[in-house]
């Protein structure tokens, strides 16, 4: 049985809306958010007296975007980092230590994505910078061996390409003369492109001598045909190196005609001979990922779902001796009602530092091997990027609703300091928001959380910006976004509130699933029940003045509420989302989740039309801006001009705003001010105190 330590709940809440203080100057603006830096990978030097890390800066007249390395002494109280390995106008990113102290990076100075290497005296002094790898193809990850004599390499190769790139791309798909695309099984396209088929993301093992890749390599899936890592999200938390011997492991998704329909990632392990290739995890037809070895290389740990096509299952940690068989695994964390997104073992091997979603946090825990007993150990905030050290301490990257990320640690005694402050120049300049945690009884009584952002020491009444997080197996939690920022949002004069219904992760992996087959059911009946009881809570906010806001999910509920609680909202803002779960079916990419959450293809799941917006366009009439990326293929852009027609014919005032450029997300710089242009926009047009709207 599971053990859990007890942690003040109400200490971690003021822990976690505590702030540094600013000086109050002005409200954050769309342009700070897209040009506030943006802090990436972060490693750790072999003698712990060292962190580097990479940044991404965005220049402030044309949005473009590169990224740098910082070297910071962890042994200096208020230390400042050092910029290192700089070349101009070249981007330095995902940088790793070699047990031998030295420093390899990603860059793409050469013209492409190659491997890079710095040698780093005992000082901090940083050596001249050399191109260790010159390949055919673009690298895009990298892991180093124990021994530091051979490294892993990771990028897009032809699964009949011997090296790592050929001349041939290994594209079938364009067999000429013409332009046309030919496909004989699904996947036709993923997330954000058109599939190249024969083309995967492959991984191949390498010597290293003298700081430089040397030889052909050795690709080390076999006999396999798929994507390690695993697309399109995957990256080098899905491959370790086994302590002691030449040998890999790594998460695969086999590619086959099924790959459309199936959550069933393996883990494998390869000698980096290339001469034999076996899955680890082969009884398992759900996920297995995220392996990491014990430092003895005794013990395996990973992540498993338990139910196949399910992508938002439960991730337990499960534990298998060298060895051993898979029925012997030991499920440790089987008790504790949270999935995991990290695993990293402490030195000493006695836990396991893992990260999960908890009641608007996602904060790090440690997990006692032995006994299986979890320990919060960070207050509020999302983190990532946890490294553990001999002393005990641990070394991780934190953001929040107020601040994006910095470098934070932990000591072993729970102090935990501040190492960065990447964008304290900036932040000092934007007024902080107020943020208030609150919960009801939602659909079936159940309790749900939610959270009010308003400007701090705003005056009067405040229309509100009600935001639908997306997923639908997701949460608007405290962390920091690009994408959908409450506080820049709050900055606007909004009082910006947030509901984790039903089907929110952080909450036990029954709440998750309470949304199977009731997309439009007790999630709407909570939205509406956290509407009053944010009013009921905060009587600064304006109930008569609001407007509604969602992506993904959110934007299906948009579509939804604009045909089942109409005359709620001044004005509705739908972002990719899905308005005919028939076309939806039919249309989207990654099966498994469109047919996991209403059960089943279209045409054999029960009541189809349940819940599909489509079928309710009779009651529509509120204000809506639709927004969409053409290249978006898990909800392609479609979805959003039908119901953009449908307002235009029902002369309902509506705008569409198409990015040809974006997938489901709006990334580049100058969208991405634009998105927050035209959203304030609206909601300014239809929520301000006299506004009475006006005609199309």
């Amino acid at each position: 049985m599971t053990k859990f330590s007890k942690i003040s709940t109400a200490a971690l809440l003021v822990t976690a809306l505590t702030v540094p203080t600013f000086a109050s100057a002005r409200p954050m603006t769309v342009e700070d958010l897209a040009t506030l830096k943006r802090m990436g990978s972060v490693a750790v030097s072999p003698d712990e007296k060292w962190a580097v890390y990479d940044v991404t800066e965005t220049e402030p007249e044309s949005y473009e975007r590169s990224s740098a390395l910082y070297l910071l002494d962890l042994n200096t109280p208020d230390a400042v980092p050092s910029r290192i390995a700089d070349q101009a106008g070249k981007s330095e990113h995902s940088p790793a230590y070699a047990p031998d102290g030295s420093l390899y990076y990603l860059s793409d100075a050469s013209g492409s994505e190659q491997l890079w290497h710095a040698v780093i005296a005992p000082g901090g002094n940083v050596g001249q910078s050399v191109q260790a790898s010159d390949l055919k193809a673009d690298i895009s990850g990298f892991k180093i061996s124990h021994s530091g004599d051979k490294i892993a390499l990771w990028g897009d190769i032809a699964r009949d390409c011997p090296t790592f790139g050929c001349e041939d791309n290994g594209n079938k798909a364009e067999p000429g003369p013409g332009t046309g695309r030919e496909y004989d099984e699904l996947f036709i396209r993923h997330w954000s492109s058109w599939e190249t088929p024969g083309n995967y993301s492959r991984i191949f093992a390498f010597d290293l001598a003298d700081g430089k890749v040397a030889g052909d390599g050795t690709a080390l899936d076999g006999d396999l045909v798929g994507d390690s890592p695993s697309k399109p999200f995957g990256g080098g938390e899905e491959i370790t190196w086994v302590p002691g011997e030449d040998g890999v492991f790594f998460t695969l998704r086999t590619a086959d005609r099924n790959e459309p329909k199936s959550t069933n990632l393996d883990i494998y392990g390869a000698m980096v001979n290339g001469k034999e290739t076996v899955n680890f995890t082969g009884q398992n037809k759900a996920t297995d990922t995220l392996p990491a070895f014990s430092s003895d290389g005794e013990w395996l740990a990973w992540a498993a779902m338990e139910r196949p096509g399910y992508e938002a299952d439960r991730l337990v940690v499960k534990l298998r001796k060298q060895g051993s068989n898979e029925e012997e695994a030991i499920a440790l964390t089987k008790d504790w009602d949270r999935s995991v997104g990290s695993i990293v073992w402490t030195p000493d091997n006695k836990h396991l530092i893992v990260t999960a979603q908890e009641v608007l946090d996602h904060p790090a825990f440690a997990v006692e091997v032995e006994t299986g007993r979890v320990t919060r150990l960070t207050p509020g905030g999302n983190v990532s990027s946890t490294i553990p050290l001999q002393d005990g301490s641990l070394i991780y990257t934190m953001n929040s609703l107020q601040a994006p990320t910095d470098l934070y640690r932990r000591s072993a005694d729970g102090t935990i300091t501040k190492l960065t402050n990447i964008n304290g120049p900036e932040l000092a300049k934007i007024d902080k928001v107020d943020i208030q945690r609150f919960d009801f009884a939602g659909a079936d009584g159940e309790q749900v959380w939610g959270q009010i952002i308003k400007p701090q020491g705003a005056t009067g009444k405040l229309p509100m910006a009600f935001l639908v997080h997306g997923g639908p197996q997701g949460s608007f939690g405290n962390s920091w976004s690009t994408r959908w920022n409450p506080k820049v949002m709050a900055a606007q004069g909004y009082a910006a509130v947030t509901i984790d219904f039903h089907g929110s992760v952080g909450y036990g992996q029954d709440f998750t699933d309470s949304i199977n087959q009731d997309w439009g059911g007790k999630p709407l009946e909570d939205l509406k029940l956290g509407y009053a009881a944010a009013l009921e809570i905060d009587p600064q906010i304006d109930g008569e003045r609001s407007c509604a806001l969602g992506g993904s999910y959110g934007g299906y509920m948009m579509n939804w509420i604009a045909g089942n609680w109409p005359d709620r909202f001044d004005c509705l803002i739908n972002h990719a989302g899905v308005f005919d779960l028939r076309a939806m079916a039919l249309s989207t990419e990654e099966l498994w989740f469109d047919q996991w959450d209403h059960g089943g293809n279209w045409w054999s799941r029960p009541n189809p039309e349940k819940w599909n917006p489509v079928n309710k366009i009779a009651n529509w009439k509120t204000p809506t801006l639709f927004i969409h990326g053409e290249k978006d293929f898990r909800i392609p852009y479609t979805q959003s001009i039908m119901p953009f027609t449908v307002s235009q014919e029902m002369e309902i005032p509506s705008k569409l705003l198409i990015f040809p450029d974006e997938n489901h997300w709006v990334l580049k710089g100058k969208n991405s001010v634009q998105w927050y242009r035209t959203v304030f926009d609206w909601m300014g047009r239809w929520t301000a105190a006299d506004s009475q709207g006006g005609a199309d």
